[in-house]
């Protein structure tokens, strides 16, 4: 055989396993934090530091009845703060979300009550006015070369006063309370066969879908979780949910409203991870001039994230009227902008672009939620909850620029 001849590697077939239990996949964890990715663990600890505070403060905080009022409180901002994740995602920002939340509430208060519409329509229209919205920021933005900053921080303005100018002088519109929208918001909780069944749905798709990876790494050559890993993975998520569900249970149970926040987290988890049109954000947020140069259409990226953000605001604001029952000139306003951007931030986005996750909406406005929460059980004023909640925020950005300067000095930044 001549010298020249070129043998295809044999590696390949036998590629090495990766995690194939819980000893590797610890092994693994350990290497990516070592490495400045820390994920949500800084999150889960903060959050478990939190809860376990709160319940020595006041007992009835972890009871039955506290988390399914707690989570439910805390739907419309959360959706507004995955708007705010794919925005941050993209290395921007939206100032404006509040205020569009409350217009978007307006508009649907207006149309349902004063002028009679379907609940429905009124709803759907007041969500296609925040995506026209968005749609404008985009444009100001890619052709005019406006910050972002700038044109959110003018919407933030304009739109508190087209919210005051909607509502007119009443300043208020109550929703009906037997309206199939306000039930929704308030009353509305999942039978609990149909909450275990959905636990169930949930731990065999998550098995599924990391099955269906792992076969697909093995018959490209790559490295692959390992079956075992995967159907402990899947009996955690099984046990942890279900018991979650039944202890839920022992007082309403899990609200409807609160479902439909986890499916938007789902859908947004599986196209931020798993679709092409994710990989395009995550590399516009790491370097938008890279991104350009692999042929990314970095305009179409930018659209569809302010498009995103303002129609989850829209989503939110209506949710945060269903809730209380009305539309009112202190809806969106306050620190709901604040705590939208926050949350996203805590959960683990970087506000430096790139890094991220939809669950951290659902991770930093369940923390944000719980010390709101929390001190008002103990008979607190806001004033606490401002500087609780910003001393987190401080610890959240800090720990993201330290994990950033470790990822550079690992060469994975």
């Amino acid at each position: 055989m001549s010298d020249l001849d070129v043998r295809p590697p044999q590696a390949a077939s036998a590629a090495p396993e990766g995690p194939t239990g819980p000893r590797g996949a610890l092994a693994a964890l350990t290497d990516r934090m070592r490495g400045g990715d820390l994920g949500v663990a800084p999150v889960v600890a903060g959050l478990i530091v939190i809860w376990t505070v709160m319940q020595i403060l006041n007992p009835v905080f972890l009871s039955a009845t506290n988390l399914s009022n707690l989570l439910m409180e805390m739907v419309p901002i959360g959706v507004i703060a995955l708007g705010v994740v794919f925005m941050l995602l993209v290395g921007q920002i939206d100032l404006s979300v509040g205020s569009l939340s409350g217009v978007a509430a307006a508009v649907t208060a207006v149309l349902f009550v004063d002028q009679g519409l379907n609940p429905w329509l009124s709803v759907l229209a007041a969500v296609a006015l925040g995506c026209a919205i968005g749609g404008v920021y985009a444009v100001v933005f890619n052709r005019f070369g406006v910050p972002s900053f700038v044109i959110t921080l003018a919407g933030l303005l304009g739109f508190l006063g087209l919210q005051l100018h909607i509502l007119g002088p009443k300043g208020a519109i109550n929703l009906p309370f037997d309206s199939r929208l306000v039930t929704f918001a308030q009353l509305d909780f999942v039978p609990a066969w149909l909450a275990y069944a959905l636990v169930v749905v949930a731990a065999v798709a998550l098995y599924a879908a990391g099955h269906a990876r792992a076969s697909a790494r093995r018959r490209a050559g790559l490295s692959a979780t390992g079956e075992r890993f995967l159907i402990l993975r899947s009996v955690a998520v099984l046990a942890g949910l279900g018991l979650a569900v039944w202890y839920l249970n022992q007082d309403r149970g899990v609200g409807w409203m609160f479902v439909f926040f986890l499916a938007l987290v789902l859908v947004a988890h599986y196209v931020l991870t798993r679709t092409r049109y994710g990989k395009a954000v995550y590399a516009v947020g790491g370097n938008v001039e890279a991104a350009r140069r692999a042929g990314i259409n970095v305009r179409a990226v930018y659209t569809s994230a302010f498009v995103t953000c303002t129609t989850l605001a829209a989503i939110g604001g209506v949710l945060a009227a269903a809730r209380l029952a009305a539309a009112n000139q202190s809806t969106g306003a306050g620190d709901v902008n604040l705590n939208a951007i926050a949350a996203a931030v805590i959960g683990g986005t970087s506000l430096f672009g790139g890094r991220g996750g939809a669950f951290a909406a659902l991770l930093g406005m369940l923390v944000i939620q719980s010390i709101s929460n929390g001190l008002t059980l103990l008979n607190l004023d806001s004033s606490y909850r401002f500087m609780v909640t910003g001393v987190v925020l401080l610890l959240a950005v800090a720990l993201d620029s330290v994990a950033r300067r470790s990822r550079a000095s690992r060469g994975r930044a």
